[in-house]
């Protein structure tokens, strides 16, 4: 459902890390990442980075 960098910013999020440090991480700006948040929150139709974190940790999404 997710695409790969979606997949890969909903994994970050849920260990906790903020949009900038997602971005370091990802090598993305954090524009980018608040972006794919939005995305993935559209995509899911959740409301907010707890949702997807919990999401995340239901099952094996990567």
């Amino acid at each position: 459902m997710l695409g790969k960098r979606e997949a890969d910013v909903a994994r970050l999020l849920a260990e906790g890390l903020t949009n900038k440090e997602i971005g370091a991480r990802l090598f993305i700006s954090e524009r980018t990442v608040e972006s794919h948040v939005r995305n993935i929150l559209n995509k899911l139709g959740f409301n907010s980075r707890a949702q997807i974190a919990g999401w995340m940790a239901t099952s094996d999404h990567s």
